[in-house]
C-alpha cells in the first residue's frame, strides 16, 4: 500500500507516541532514558522509521548500532521493548504490512544492539557512562 508522506508520518508518529507512553510508564525501561527528552526520542524515532519506510529523510541521528553502544541491552530488554511496540501496533490499528516491515527493520539491527556483557559496551564519547539498568523482574520468584 502506498501512503503519502504525510499519511506515513501520521501513522508512524501515532504508533511511536503510544509506544513511548508505554516505555516511560515502565519502571525498568524508563530508566534507560533518564535525562533524555521524551519529545526528542519520539521525534527521532519517528523520523528514523519514516526514512526506513522510504519517506522524507529528516532523520539526522546515528544509526541504531552507533546510538546504543553505551547501553547494556540484553534479550529480556529487547523482548519487553518489542512487546510494547506490538501493543502500540495493535492499539493504533497499524496495517499488517507496516507491522511486519517495522519489525523487519528492528530485527536487522538486533545483533548490533544486543550485548553479551558489560565489556561489549562503550561510551559514544570518552566521558559517557555505561547505562546498565538491571531487570527488576529477573530474580523475582513466580507467585
Amino acid at each position: 500500500m502506498k501512503l503519502t508522506d504525510h499519511e506515513l508520518h501520521t501513522i508512524i508518529s501515532k504508533i511511536n507516541n503510544i509506544f513511548y507512553d508505554k516505555i516511560f510508564k515502565d519502571e525498568w525501561l524508563k530508566q534507560v532514558f533518564a535525562g533524555v527528552s521524551e519529545e526528542h526520542l519520539r521525534n527521532q524515532q519517528t523520523d528514523f522509521i519514516v526514512k526506513a519506510f522510504g519517506g522524507p529523510k529528516r532523520y539526522s541521528g546515528r544509526n541504531p548500532s552507533d546510538a546504543h553502544p553505551h547501553i547494556f541491552i540484553q534479550e529480556d530488554m529487547w523482548d519487553l521493548r518489542e512487546k510494547y511496540l506490538k501493543e502500540a501496533f495493535e492499539e493504533s490499528n497499524a496495517p499488517e504490512w507496516m507491522r511486519k516491515k517495522w519489525l523487519d527493520i528492528d530485527n536487522a539491527f538486533k545483533a548490533a544492539i544486543l550485548k553479551n556483557s558489560l565489556a561489549d559496551c562503550s561510551g559514544r564519547y570518552r566521558t559517557e557512562p555505561i547505562i546498565n539498568i538491571p531487570n527488576p523482574n529477573k530474580n523475582k520468584k513466580a507467585a
